[in-house]
Parts: structure tokens; C-alpha cells; sequence
């Protein structure tokens, strides 16, 4: 059968993924005797459409989960949605539609994208989060870690967004504003439910040197969040009770001449029941934003409390101020000011006409003093002004401060962290129900498990206000006790989100699984070999995942101490933006299909006219894609364009992994003139190719004896290898940028190996055969490097070539390393150290051999004429530098 003349990719695509619907091309196995590997991407939530971002995640697992198949393993790639969120219930006010409704509608179009794509998803697994067939088990392990300890409620100063209408976790709290809509965060006084995340605050940051996988920049961050810290706590004394602090510099204890306190800590509210402006200033500062990064950023403010607080060596008084750069959520809302040595507090003490007391100096007593008048000196040193402690430096002054303290009963070492326990309950409904019954006489206690799952009721529309109809459901939230029988109500809260990507990995490792959260299968197929995600999730997703592997190992449930082997974070897409300054000085983002760019010849923008009405428009930055912005493109209008196979190659070419991949149509358009290139060929020598394969097939092959063939021809094969073997290099490196490169490289070669018209001498059909044999051999190797990245074409060439049914499971190419022997190399020839000429000589040629070589050419000559030479150096399969004056 004749291979189709035109390169119609929707017509292929749509073939092959028939096919791997059919065979069950992706579905893993669990009691396969291969080797395993699990590539996982971070799972989308179901917004209603694919972007690019979505686009490129996913296209770099599929590309590792083919590779991976291709080598010979039980691949398990799974696919489902992060179906909670304030999104759904956003969407579904405004449209006014249950955000179920919404959701499930999402997922069924972006399943459809997803496998419009070729991705090689098991979908047998998929689940979505918002199925009380999942968060069931989620359920069942809270009521499990309710029993241990290791949740509680308790009512707490939290981050309140107004505009969602619910809590933040700390980590969701970004300079200040609500990580999903940017709104500022309040502070309010909420009972919260949290997971004592705490308790594996050591585990959790001692482990981390195990993540050798993970680039460490995602380990520096989680290190910096959990922010263990050693020093000593101490108390102060104020109005006859003890106030404690913490402090990593307790060697600047006799320099302290303030003590601050959080705006909402106990004594200033009682400080301020008499001072109204006290009292105003606390509220203002509780309205404020709660990220340590705003407060870092804010003007330093606060007020005498009036109170004065006894300092636990010296016996003497220092002012309580509260101060809008203490949080009562950190240590115990109270820090010990030492503004000599502390710039923040410096500052503050200046501001408010607080004094300075120096306690300490520089090691080096030749030092230039120091100046108090223009800012603290905070490095460690020798004490001073410090009495008993003076000429101590920082360790010894720390184990004696701390000895005596403790001696008086005042003050102790200590470890601290920075880290907090995982605030999670959230006032919304579309989540999972937090599985607590509250009983007036019996308090909170866990639903039992032959009540679970709670479900959330679906079928509910949202009011247009927001908030939770949970609360004025009675059907959902009267209940009986389960201890006493008596009239109890359900916890309306629902789960942080986060709660359902922290477990979905081990989920799709024991889909089957109806009866327990897990089974064996997750021991087996956990870890994670591969995970994919953007930088953005380090301290917030994959913090969270790995504190839920560890309680889901203490419970049996997994086996090893982390979830994810190795992690790759996938660059940003980006793209140009374009605008214009309205009246107010705002930009009005135009998209890139709405303007006409100018660019100079290394095609830099150098201008840009909106095709509405031929005016010029400001180029701005370039951004991440964004729907503000302007700057996104649709990937299905790419996909109906070009074929997936096209978008595919081009994200993969376009940049490493790791790095930005900045959008270019001309990029695009390269990349779908490159699969057009290999089609052609294949269809220009279809019919030879099948021969070679025909005879291969029936074992009627015409074996090449390469010893026997023209040097040109294996000139050619040579460089084919070569480059396969950088290949293979770059693809076991997830470089698959340089594997397309790679692929283009062979396909420039296979047109240029030799046949009888170029080889005049010996055999004219041999010399076809041998040709024709190496276009094969080389076409094989293009299309299965090709075939995790543009799988449709790959798939098809080679069952219309004839190399066989299925490419997926054909031997992964291997470098013949006889291919690289070379029996000619080239020589770069300079004359004074400057390059004057090449030459060839045999691969084995003598040092002399070289020499006259280089002497002998034509150019060469042209620059010793006249001239003595003094030495010849021959650089051994490099060059040859010739000396001469």
C-alpha cells in the first residue's frame, strides 16, 4: 500500500490513538515481573480549558513515560483532577449552576484535550478528587489521625481572605495577598481545625538530604520554611506573670531595652481596654496583612503599652510596646528587642526614642569601631557591658547565659522551627466534609467508619453572597451523637484542598482498591520514579505531600520514607505582551493575534500596530502566559492547526525542560515543517525501505558486511551514530531539546548517503543496497528517537514502512560502536595559531604522515612561501599547528 502523499497529522493522530485505545497501549500492570517505573505530573485542576503551561507539564511526562516504555518497563503514567476549589464555586455564582455541575463538565472537555494529544495515560485509574469514592479515605485516615493526636481544633488568630470568604493556610498567604485572587488578608479570630505537622518538623527537614532527585532550590526552600533554629527561651516577668520569649542571640540578652509584643497578645489587649488608642491601633494592625514578607516590607509601627517588663539577669525595667512586626502566631507573640544589635529593631527604636545600650563588639580589636549612630551591628562577636559575661564569645557566652538562666529557673536552650501546624479547615462549601460530629455533652468526636464517606450534597447552587449553604442545610448538619445518642450537628468546615493532592499519588497506585485507602499495589509502585511540576508548589504542595506520606507510612499504608524519587520543575511558558495606557494609566493588554509585530533581522520585536485600527502599541515585557496579560495561545487552535504531534515537537524543542520556553509562531511553524520533511522522505522511499524490511522480516537478509562498504557510505552511518549516541546521552538526561536537534541532524544526513550515482566504481546495485540499507537502518533510528516526543507520526511510519506493528515495544536503538571507528579524520591545520586549512588523513596516520599533510596543502603553502619553518606540533586527532617566521 502506498504511503499517503501529504502529511495530514489529524488524519494519523486520530489512527494511532485508535490503536492505543485498542491494545490498551498505556494500561500498567501490577503484577508484571518488568521493572517499574511510575511518571507522575502534578494533576490539573479542571478549569475548563488546557493552556500551554498544561500543555508543556504534560508533554514532558509523556515524553518520559514513552522513553521509559520504549526501554523495556511496566510504565504506570496516571491521569485525574483536582477537583475542590474556590474556582468551581466562583464559576458557579456567576453562572448559577451547581459547581458540581461545572466540574464534572470541565473534566469531560479537558479529558477530551488531554487525549486529543496523544498522551499515554492509563485511564483506566483516573479519578477526581470531588468523588466520595476518594476523599472517603481521606476521611477515614483524619478520623484515624483525630484518635493518635494528631489533629485539633482550637481557636486561633488566622489569615481571612474577604473575598473567598475563608482561611489561609501561611504558606498560601503571598506578600500579603490570597495566593488564588490577590486580595489583601485580613487577620480574624477563627476555631480552626489543624494536622500537627510539627511533629515531623524534624523528620521533615532531616529528609530532604535524602531528595539527592530534587533540584536544590526546591530543598533550600523547604529547609528555609521549616526554619529549625537553635537558642533559648526566657522569660521576662510583667505585672507579676512571666512573659516568654525565644531568641537565637541570647549573647545580646544585656543589651535588651525593649520587649514588643504581637498587637493581639493577651497583655496589650488588657493594656488597651482603657486606652482607645491602643485599642485602635491593635485593630488596625489585625486588619493588616499576615505574611512574614509584608511584615518584612512594612513600616515599622507600635505603641507603649504602658506596661514594663523585669529582664531576668539584671532585675531591671524595660518598656512592653506592641508592635506591627511581631506575630502572635510565631513563638509565643512576644520578642525581646535589642536594637543595638538587631537592625529591625534599630529602627524602631529610633523611631520611637527608645535608647541603645552596646553589649556587642567586633572579634578583631584592630577593627574600625563601630558606629550605633548609622545602623546595628549585627555580627556575632565578644561581649562587652555584659558583666559577668564580658570577653565571652557567642558559644561560650550561650552556654553560660543559658546555664544561668536555667540555674534561676528562668530560661532554658531550646530548638524552635519556624514551621506552624497546617491550618485546615475551610468556611467553603465545594470541598471535602470534614468527617467531625460536635455534641454539647460529649464535645468533638470522629463519624464512624461505617458512616463514611460524609458526602457533600452536589445538587446545591450557591448563592450570589458566597459563603457556605452547608450551614443552612439541617438535612447535612443535624445528626445524632454516636457516644450518647443525643441531637449533635456535622463540622461544615471542609478540607483545605491541599488535603486531596497530598495523597493522590498512592491513590492511583491502588485504584482497585474498594475496601481500604490503599494496597498492596501502593508498596510496589511507591515512590514516585518521576515527578513533574512547576517551582511554584515547593512549599505549599510538595511540603504537604511529603508530611501525608509519612502519616500514611506510620499507618501502614506506604512503604518508605518519601513520595517522590526525583522531581523535575518544568520552566514557565511565555510569551510577549502588548498595551496600551488607558485614561487612568492602566494597561490594556491586547493579544498577539490582534496586532501586527515588526521585527529586525534576528527577529527582535522592534514595534507592534493593533490591526484594529493601525495604531502603534507599547511592546511590554515577556511574561508568563496569562489571561490578564493578553499573551496566551489557545493550544486546541495549535492542535486543530498543525496536529499535536507539531505542538508537541515544538515544546519540546524550544527549550529544556527545566527552563522558560518562550512561544514563537515561527518556532511552531519550524517544528511542523520539520515532521513534513521526515514524511516526505519516508514517502519518497517507502518502497525501498519496505523491501529491506520485507527481507529482514522473512530472514531472507542480504547481510552488510560494512568492512566492504564505500568509505562514503559509512562516512555517512558513522555520523549517524554518532549522533545517536549523543542522543541517547541527552534523552537519559531528559534534555529533549538536543534530542530534537539530534533527530534533525539525522534527517539532514539520510537524504545524503550515497548510492550508485555518486559511487561510480564496483557494483551500481550493490551500492543501492547498501544505500537503501542505510536509509532503513537510519529512518528506524530517527523514528523511535522520535516516537516519545511526536508519537502519531512515529506510530505510523513505522507500521507503513514495514519495520513492524507497533513501535512502542520495538528494542530501543543501540550505537554500533564499530560505526565510530573512523578510517579517515580530519585535521585542522594553523599556521602560527591562526587556521589556514584542513586536511584528511587515515585515522591510524603517523605523526610524519601529518605533518606532510598539512605542509601539502594548497593554502598552507600560500603562508610558509618565503618563510622558514621552524617546528611542526601535531596535536593527535585534532590539529596540527605549524611554526614559522
Amino acid at each position: 500500500m502506498a504511503l499517503e502523499e501529504q502529511y495530514v497529522p489529524q488524519e494519523i493522530e486520530q489512527e494511532a490513538q485508535a490503536y492505543w485505545f485498542e491494545n490498551q497501549s498505556f494500561k500498567a500492570l501490577d503484577d508484571d515481573a518488568r521493572e517499574k517505573f511510575y511518571c507522575l505530573s502534578m494533576f490539573p485542576y479542571p478549569s475548563g480549558k488546557l493552556h500551554m503551561g498544561h500543555v508543556r507539564n504534560y508533554t514532558i511526562g509523556d515524553v518520559i513515560s514513552r522513553y521509559q516504555q520504549m526501554l523495556g518497563k511496566n510504565v504506570l503514567q496516571p491521569m485525574g483532577w483536582d477537583a475542590f476549589g474556590m474556582p468551581a464555586e466562583n464559576a458557579a455564582i456567576k453562572h448559577g449552576v451547581p459547581p458540581a455541575k461545572w466540574t464534572y463538565e470541565n473534566i469531560d472537555y479537558m479529558r477530551g484535550q488531554l487525549k486529543r494529544l496523544g498522551f499515554g495515560y492509563d485511564w483506566s485509574r483516573e479519578l477526581a478528587t470531588c468523588h466520595p469514592e476518594y476523599y472517603r479515605w481521606e476521611q477515614w485516615l483524619f478520623t484515624r489521625l483525630f484518635q493518635k493526636g494528631l489533629v485539633y481544633k482550637k481557636t486561633s488568630s488566622v489569615n481571612w481572605c474577604p473575598h473567598d470568604q475563608t482561611v489561609l493556610a501561611n504558606e498560601q498567604v503571598i506578600e500579603g495577598r490570597c495566593w488564588r485572587c490577590d486580595t489583601q488578608v485580613e487577620r480574624q479570630e477563627i476555631p480552626q481545625w489543624f494536622m500537627k505537622i510539627t511533629a515531623y518538623a524534624d523528620e521533615l527537614l532531616s529528609d530532604l538530604d535524602k531528595l539527592e532527585g530534587w533540584p536544590e532550590q526546591v530543598r533550600t526552600m523547604q529547609r528555609n520554611w521549616i526554619g529549625k533554629s537553635f537558642g533559648v527561651e526566657l522569660e521576662f516577668e510583667v505585672n507579676g506573670a512571666p512573659l516568654p520569649v525565644y531568641t537565637t542571640r541570647p549573647d545580646t540578652l544585656m543589651g535588651v531595652t525593649y520587649v514588643a509584643v504581637a498587637p493581639e497578645h493577651p497583655l496589650a489587649r488588657k493594656a488597651a481596654e482603657n486606652r482607645p488608642e491602643l485599642a485602635a491601633f491593635i485593630e488596625e494592625c489585625v486588619s493588616a496583612g499576615t505574611s512574614e514578607a509584608v511584615i518584612e516590607a512594612q513600616e515599622k509601627r507600635g505603641m507603649d503599652t504602658g506596661l514594663t517588663a523585669i529582664h531576668p539577669l539584671t532585675g531591671g525595667e524595660v518598656p512592653v510596646y506592641a508592635a506591627n512586626f511581631v506575630l502572635m502566631s510565631y513563638g509565643h507573640g512576644a520578642v525581646m528587642a535589642v536594637p543595638a544589635h538587631d537592625q529591625r529593631d534599630y529602627e524602631f527604636a529610633h523611631k520611637y526614642g527608645i535608647p541603645l545600650k552596646q553589649v556587642i563588639a567586633p572579634l578583631d580589636a584592630h577593627a574600625t569601631p563601630i558606629d550605633l549612630g548609622k545602623e546595628a551591628f549585627t555580627a556575632k562577636g565578644v561581649l562587652v557591658n555584659s558583666g559577668e559575661f564580658d570577653g565571652l564569645e557567642f558559644d561560650a557566652a550561650l552556654e553560660a547565659i543559658a546555664a544561668k538562666l536555667e540555674g534561676m529557673g528562668k530560661g532554658r536552650k531550646t530548638t524552635n522551627f519556624r514551621l506552624r501546624d497546617w491550618g485546615i479547615s475551610r468556611q467553603r462549601y465545594w470541598g471535602a466534609p470534614i468527617p467531625i460530629i460536635n455534641c454539647p455533652s460529649c464535645g468533638s468526636l470522629p463519624v464512624p467508619d461505617d458512616q463514611l464517606p460524609v458526602r457533600l450534597p452536589e445538587e446545591v447552587v450557591i448563592p450570589p453572597e458566597g459563603g457556605s449553604p452547608l450551614k443552612q442545610m439541617p438535612e447535612f448538619y443535624e445528626c445524632s451523637c454516636p457516644q450518647c445518642g443525643g441531637a449533635a450537628q456535622r463540622e461544615t468546615d471542609t478540607f483545605d484542598t491541599f488535603m486531596e493532592s497530598s495523597w493522590y499519588f498512592a491513590r492511583y497506585a491502588s485504584r482497585f482498591a474498594d475496601g481500604a485507602m490503599t494496597d498492596a499495589n501502593a508498596h510496589s509502585w511507591v515512590p514516585v520514579n518521576q515527578y513533574i511540576g512547576g517551582i511554584e508548589h515547593a512549599i505549599l504542595h510538595l511540603l504537604y505531600a511529603r508530611f501525608f506520606h509519612k502519616l500514611m507510612r506510620d499507618e501502614g499504608l506506604v512503604s518508605g520514607d518519601e513520595p517522590f524519587t526525583n522531581l523535575l520543575t518544568q520552566g514557565m511558558v511565555v510569551a510577549e505582551t502588548f498595551y496600551r495606557l488607558d485614561e487612568q494609566g492602566k494597561k490594556a493588554y491586547f493579544g498577539p493575534a490582534d496586532v501586527t509585530v515588526e521585527r529586525d533581522d534576528k527577529s527582535k520585536v522592534i514595534g507592534a500596530t493593533l490591526k484594529a485600527d493601525g495604531q502603534p502599541v507599547q511592546v511590554g515585557n515577556i511574561e508568563k502566559m496569562s489571561k490578564s496579560k493578553g499573551n496566551g495561545v489557545d493550544p486546541q487552535e495549535m492542535i486543530d492547526r498543525y496536529g499535536a504531534d507539531t505542538v508537541r515537537t515544538f515544546t519540546m524543542f524550544a527549550a529544556p525542560p527545566t527552563q522558560n520556553l518562550e512561544w514563537s509562531d515561527s518556532g511552531l511553524e519550524g517544528a511542523h515543517r520539520f515532521l513534513k520533511r521526515v514524511w516526505n522522505f519516508a514517502q519518497t522511499n517507502a518502497e525501498a525501505i519496505r523491501q529491506v524490511n520485507m527481507e529482514i522480516t522473512e530472514g531472507d537478509e542480504r547481510p552488510f558486511d560494512w568492512s566492504e562498504v564505500h568509505a562514503d557510505q559509512l562516512a555517512v552511518r558513522g555520523q549517524i551514530h554518532e549522533v545517536l549516541a549523543q542522543a541517547l546521552h541527552d534523552f537519559d538526561k531528559y534534555q529533549f531539546n538536543t534530542v530534537v536537534a539530534a533527530c534533525m541532524k539525522i534527517m539532514n544526513l539520510l537524504p545524503t548517503i550515497p548510492g550508485h550515482e555518486q559511487i561510480t566504481e564496483g557494483n551500481h546495485a550493490e551500492a543501492n543496497w547498501v544505500r537503501d540499507g542505510l536509509q532503513t537502518e537510519g529512518m528506524g533510528i530517527l523514528l523511535r528517537l522520535l516516537g516519545p516526543i511526536a508519537p502519531h507520526i512515529s506510530h505510523h511510519l513505522w507500521g507503513e514502512l514495514g519495520y513492524g506493528l507497533d513501535i512502542l515495544t520495538a528494542p530501543w536503538p543501540v550505537v554500533d560502536e564499530s560505526a565510530l571507528v573512523k578510517s579517515e579524520i580530519e585535521l585542522v591545520v594553523q599556521v602560527n595559531g591562526k587556521v589556514r586549512g584542513k586536511v584528511k588523513v587515515a585515522a591510524d596516520a603517523s605523526k610524519e604522515a601529518c605533518e606532510a599533510a598539512a605542509l601539502a596543502d594548497e593554502n598552507v603553502q600560500r603562508f610558509i612561501e618565503g618563510v622558514t619553518v621552524r617546528k611542526v606540533i601535531v596535536v593527535p586527532g585534532r590539529l596540527v599547528n605549524v611554526v614559522a617566521n
